[in-house]
């Protein structure tokens, strides 16, 4: 007889919302028409095969690498560029938003206007970041044309918005006293923000927007689809072409720049903690 103790009294509630999960994911599988054996037909199978087998060997010659070299670095200087911008725009969004700077929250109860000026820097933030990269990509290359300036605005757009977000919900998660109390004897909110908020929360800052940066090289490359340039450009043309073996040393190298923001990532992480 099983020991009473081991009974879980919740366990009618746990298998209700279980089914309940699964019957909603069902339910969604359905809404989105997927259809799993689509990837097993055999005429799927046949292209599949081909394109893939295209793929060995990768092209490797002098020419070849020497115009991938420029593509890559297209792709990483938009992924920067546009992280940057990105950067500027998310830094007073953020400090527009921290409660913990507010002056006249001190009291307990912020003022009016200081409220109301905070939820109109997180609207703001919530509209950056609520358009996806891939849209502004769309209305910047019918604005500016073709090339990496389309790439490099939209990145700096979404990416503010969501930068300035996090910033703002990591400088809120940490130890407020002392911020309050620099501004309790007279400082100002910036020197509250470098000595009391951002030397808290540094590590876990830097660590998110380098992960960010990587996401923006994964970004950069879809817009590439759209006509912003660098790798994505230059994948698309080689994928309409069936040049399997272009795409294989476009993805190898895009594997690389990944790693190495990792790595980066990582880097800098030990370095501040």
């Amino acid at each position: 007889m099983a020991d009473p103790r081991l009974h879980d009294p919740a366990w009618q509630r746990r298998l209700f919302w279980a089914l309940a999960a699964l019957l909603l994911a069902w339910l969604l599988l359905r809404a989105t028409e997927f259809r799993p054996a689509a990837l097993f037909d055999a005429q799927a199978l046949q292209v599949s095969g081909h394109f893939l087998a295209s793929f060995v060997p990768p092209r490797l010659d002098a020419e070849f690498l020497r115009q991938l070299a420029q593509d890559s670095w297209r792709t990483v200087a938009m992924a920067t560029a546009g992280l940057t911008l990105g950067f500027a725009i998310a830094v007073p969004l953020a400090l527009g938003a921290v409660a913990s700077l507010s002056v006249s929250g001190l009291s307990g109860r912020m003022a009016r206007g200081p409220a109301l000026l905070r939820q109109a820097v997180r609207a703001v933030a919530i509209v950056l970041r609520s358009v996806p990269e891939l849209v502004w990509a769309l209305v910047f290359v019918r604005v500016v044309g073709l090339g990496p300036t389309a790439g490099v605005l939209a990145i700096a757009l979404t990416y503010g918005g969501m930068l300035g977000k996090v910033y703002a919900d990591i400088l809120e998660s940490g130890d407020a006293a002392p911020a309050q109390a620099l501004l309790r004897n007279g400082a100002g909110r910036l020197q509250a923000f470098f000595y009391a908020l951002l030397p808290a929360q540094a590590a876990e800052l830097a660590s998110y927007t380098v992960y960010r940066w990587e996401c923006a090289i994964r970004s950069s490359v879809v817009l590439g689809f759209v006509g912003a340039g660098g790798l994505g450009q230059a994948m698309d043309g080689s994928m309409k072409m069936f040049n399997g073996g272009e795409v294989a040393s476009m993805l190898l190298v895009f594997m690389l720049l990944v790693a190495l923001a990792d790595r980066l990532s990582r880097w800098l992480r030990e370095a501040l903690a």
